[in-house]
């Protein structure tokens, strides 16, 4: 194994093990753990291949999480609310000196945190509607 390979090697298992470890927080705290826990594992399971195993029941539950936040109008608007809650945090984080772990290293997580939770619900709202178009459920099976 060359010294390129290894260094990609270590590269992926140490990227895949900090998606794994995020997404495993993110399942207790607010953001898209379980497609950061499918992230990691892909990444890992790329190197590893005794990991594959394990992918795809996390996309399942993972894809079947995506469509249940946008199941009604009700869960999305409650998305919608926590991520602007996020984003507003993230700037009250950033710029109010007095507030435990202040600053914009925690103010800039808390913004990007609602980033990605409106652009998987995005992601998310359209993968139902074009499985509804196509009559299709989270398991590809019809309905």
């Amino acid at each position: 194994m060359g010294l390129g390979k290894q260094a990609k090697r270590i590269l992926i298992t140490v990227a895949g093990a900090i998606l794994l470890v995020v997404g495993v927080l993110l399942l207790v705290l607010p953001g898209p753990g379980l497609l950061l826990v499918l992230a990691g594992l892909l990444l890992l399971a790329s190197e590893f291949p005794a990991l594959e195993k394990y992918v795809d029941p996390v996309r399942d539950r993972a894809m079947k999480a995506a469509e249940e936040s946008v199941s009604s109008p009700l869960r999305i608007a409650g998305s919608v609310l926590a991520g602007l809650a996020l984003l507003a945090a993230g700037i009250v984080w950033g710029t109010v000196k007095s507030l435990p772990f202040s600053g914009w290293s925690t103010g800039s997580s808390l913004i990007l945190s609602s980033v990605i939770l409106f652009a998987l619900l995005g992601w998310s709202y359209r993968r139902v509607k074009a499985r509804r178009k196509t009559g299709t459920k989270a398991s590809g099976q019809p309905h």
